[in-house]
C-alpha cells in the first residue's frame, strides 16, 4: 500500500498547473448593436463585470472610439458570436435587423430604445422588433438607464423593468442585470413593453408625492400665517404690515415646511415598526399606502434641506432690512431724540444663543444627511456607516431641529395674546408631528413595548372566530 502510494505521489504521475488556470471559466460573450453613447457606456460596464464584448457595425473600421477590450465587426459577425444582443439603436433604424433575421434565430435580443414622446408609434418598440425576428426571444428591459449613470456606475440597488414572452429569456437578461449591480422588476409578457418605453417620459415621478406634500404645507402655512398675522394685525388694530409678507411671513413657512418634512421621513420607518411589533415578524409585506411612503423619504428629505437652506438665506438677510434697523433705532432712541436704556436679560441672552446654536447645528447635520444619500457619495460608505448616518444622525439631527423649534417658542404658549382669534401660531402646529415621532421612537426603544404589542395581538387573535382562526393557520403554514 505504502508502494502504491509512492507511485501514486509522483511528479511524473501528477497534472502539475499554475494555481487557478484550470478553474478559470472563459467569460461570456455578449453583443451590442449601436456604438453611440448608451451602446459604449453599456459596454464598458459590461466589461468591469467581466464579460466579453462585440459590437456589431455598419462601419467596423469607422465607427468612433469603443471602450478598450471590446471587439468591433460587422452585425452578422457579432451576432454569431453571442446568444444575448443589445439592441442600442433606435427604431427607425430597426429595418436592418428584418435583413439579418436568419442570423438572429434563437438569440436574446435585448431592446433599450426609448421614444420622444407618448404614442409616437402605434405599438410598442419592442413589439415592432418581435415582428421583424419572430425567431428570436425580444425582452424589452434596462430602457430606464442612462448614459451617465452606466459610465459614473451609479447602478447598485437601482430597479429596472423587463418583459418578455421567453421565461428564460428573461431569466438570462435578469441575471446579467444582477451582475451589473441592479435590482430587476419582472413586468410579464412583451405586452408591458408600451408601459416600459414610457416610464423615462415621466417627469421626476419619484418626486411627485413628496412635491404635493411640500406645496400643500407650503400653501397652508402660508395662507394660515397671513390670516393671523398680517389680516388680524389690520383688521383688530389697523396696522398695514402687508411689507413682511416678502421676507418676514415667508421666513415662518420655510423652517415649519421642513421640519414637518424631515418629520415625515421618519414617521413610515417608526410606523413600520410598530407594524412588524404586532405581526410578529418582519417577512410581512407593509400595506401599499406605507410601501410607497417609505419609497420616498429621499426625496423628502431633500426638499425639506432645501427649506432649511431658504430658512437660513432669509435669516441672514434679516438684520439689512429696513424695518428691522427702524426698529432697533426706535427702541433706543425716542421721538424727542434721547436716549433710553436698554436693560440686558441674561435668559434671554441664553436663548437666543441656544436657539441659535441649535440652529446651526441643526443645519450642519440636515447638509449631512443631504450629502449621504447622493448616490456617489452614499456608495463609498459601508451599509453600517449609512445605517448610522441616515438613521441614528437623522434622529439627532429630528431631535436639535425640534428643539430649535421649542425654544423659539419659550414661554409665548402661556401668553392670551399668542393665540389671534384663538388659533395657536404656526411653530406650535409644526411641532405637533417631530414630537409624535420622537415619542414613538422612544417608546420602541422600550422592552415593554414588545411584550404589550404581544399581548395585543394575542388578545385580538382569541377573539376571532375559530373558522378565521383555522385559516389564518393554514395560512401562515
Amino acid at each position: 500500500m505504502t508502494g502504491r502510494m509512492s507511485e501514486e505521489m509522483k511528479p511524473g504521475s501528477l497534472s502539475l498547473r499554475p494555481l487557478g488556470t484550470a478553474a478559470a471559466p472563459k467569460p461570456e460573450v455578449l453583443c451590442i448593436f449601436g456604438t453611440g453613447d448608451l451602446g459604449r457606456s453599456l459596454g464598458q460596464r459590461l466589461l468591469q463585470s467581466g464579460y466579453r464584448v462585440v459590437y456589431g457595425s455598419r462601419r467596423p473600421h469607422s465607427c468612433g472610439p469603443l471602450p478598450q477590450g471590446a471587439q468591433v465587426m460587422s452585425h452578422a459577425a457579432a451576432a454569431q458570436s453571442a446568444s444575448m444582443i443589445f439592441i442600442c439603436v433606435h427604431r427607425e433604424h430597426y429595418n436592418f435587423l428584418e435583413t439579418m433575421a436568419p442570423n438572429l434565430e434563437a438569440k436574446v435580443l435585448v431592446d433599450l430604445s426609448n421614444n420622444l414622446r407618448k404614442n409616437m408609434y402605434p405599438d410598442a418598440n419592442a413589439a415592432y422588433l418581435q415582428r421583424l425576428v419572430p425567431g428570436a426571444d425580444v425582452v424589452k428591459g434596462l430602457n430606464t438607464l442612462s448614459a451617465w449613470a452606466l459610465q459614473n456606475g451609479l447602478l447598485s440597488g437601482k430597479q429596472v423593468y423587463l418583459c418578455g414572452n421567453s421565461a428564460e429569456a428573461k431569466q438570462a437578461v435578469a441575471e446579467m442585470a444582477t451582475k451589473l449591480g441592479l435590482t430587476v422588476l419582472d413586468r410579464g409578457s412583451l405586452s408591458a413593453a408600451s408601459e416600459l418605453e414610457d416610464f423615462p417620459l415621466r417627469l421626476f415621478p419619484e418626486w411627485r408625492l413628496p412635491l404635493k406634500v411640500a406645496v400643500g404645507l407650503t400653501a397652508f402655512f402660508f395662507f394660515y400665517l397671513l390670516i393671523r398675522d398680517v389680516i388680524y394685525a389690520y383688521v383688530e388694530k389697523g396696522n398695514d404690515i402687508s411689507y413682511r409678507i416678502m421676507v418676514s411671513l415667508a421666513n415662518k413657512v420655510f423652517p415649519i415646511v421642513s421640519l414637518i418634512m424631515l418629520s415625515l421621513c421618519y414617521l413610515p420607518g417608526v410606523i413600520a415598526a410598530f407594524v412588524q411589533l404586532y405581526r410578529g415578524t418582519k417577512y410581512r409585506r407593509f400595506p401599499d399606502w406605507l410601501d410607497r411612503w417609505m419609497l420616498c423619504r429621499k426625496q423628502m428629505g431633500l426638499l425639506a434641506l432645501g427649506f432649511a437652506f431658504l430658512h437660513a438665506i432669509y435669516t441672514f438677510i434679516i438684520p439689512i432690512r429696513y424695518s428691522v434697523r427702524h426698529k432697533l433705532i426706535s427702541r433706543v432712541v425716542n421721538e424727542d431724540n434721547e436716549t433710553t436704556p436698554f436693560y440686558f436679560d441674561n435668559t434671554e441672552a441664553w436663548a437666543t444663543d441656544s436657539f441659535y446654536v441649535l440652529g446651526i447645528l441643526g443645519l450642519f447635520l440636515y447638509v449631512l444627511l443631504g450629502l449621504t444619500s447622493l448616490p456617489s457619495v452614499g456608495g463609498s460608505l459601508s451599509w453600517r456607516e449609512f445605517s448610522f448616518i441616515q438613521s441614528k444622525l437623522g434622529h439627532l439631527t429630528l431631535t436639535i431641529c425640534t428643539t430649535h423649534g421649542y425654544i423659539y417658542g419659550w414661554k409665548k404658549f402661556l401668553l392670551p395674546s399668542t393665540y389671534k382669534w384663538y388659533t395657536p401660531p404656526g411653530y406650535m402646529l409644526c411641532l405637533i408631528v417631530p414630537s409624535v415621532v420622537l415619542v414613538l421612537k422612544v417608546l420602541l426603544l422600550l422592552p415593554c413595548v414588545d411584550r404589550t404589542l404581544t399581548r395585543i395581538r394575542q388578545g385580538w387573535e382569541r377573539s376571532q372566530p375559530r373558522e378565521e382562526m383555522g385559516d389564518s393557520k393554514a395560512t401562515n403554514l
